[in-house]
C-alpha cells in the first residue's frame, strides 16, 4: 500500500519536473539574442511592403486606437446584420402561410437593411472625418 502511494507521488513529481523543464527550455529558446535589431528591421520591412506601415513596432496614437475600435464595432454590426438577415429569411421560409409570421419576418429584414444603411453611412462619415483630421505623413 505504501509503495503505491510512493509510486503515485513519483509519477506526479516526474510529470511536474517534465513540465517545468519544458517551460524553462521555452524561456531559453525565446530569449532575444544579438539579432533582435535584425529581426525588428525585417519586421518593419515586411510591414512596409505588405501594408505600407513604416514602423510596425511603434505605439499607436489615440486616433489610431479609436479608429480600430470603431472598425471593430462596425464589423460586429455587419455580423449582426448577417445574423438578422438569416433569421428573417428562416422565419419567412418557415411561416407556412401564416401571414402574421411572414409580416414579422419582413419587418425584421427591412429593419436589418435600414440598420445596414445606417452603419454604412456611419462608416462613410467616420472615414471622411478620419482622413480630413489625420495629419499627412511626409
Amino acid at each position: 500500500m505504501f509503495y503505491m502511494h510512493l509510486l503515485k507521488h513519483k509519477i506526479l513529481f516526474s510529470i511536474l519536473l517534465l513540465v517545468l523543464s519544458f517551460l524553462i527550455a521555452a524561456q531559453v529558446g525565446l530569449a532575444e539574442g544579438t539579432g533582435a535589431q535584425k529581426a525588428e528591421a525585417g519586421l518593419n520591412a515586411t510591414g512596409n511592403i505588405g501594408y505600407g506601415v513604416k514602423d510596425v513596432t511603434k505605439t499607436p496614437t489615440l486616433s489610431e486606437t479609436i479608429g480600430k475600435v470603431v472598425g471593430a464595432a462596425l464589423a460586429f454590426l455587419g455580423v449582426a446584420f448577417f445574423i438578422l438577415m438569416i433569421y428573417g429569411g428562416y422565419t419567412w421560409m418557415f411561416s407556412m402561410g401564416n401571414e402574421q409570421t411572414a409580416t414579422k419576418a419582413k419587418d425584421i429584414i427591412i429593419a436589418a437593411v435600414i440598420g445596414l444603411v445606417i452603419v454604412l453611412a456611419a462608416y462613410a462619415i467616420t472615414e471622411y472625418i478620419g482622413t480630413a483630421v489625420s495629419p499627412v505623413e511626409p
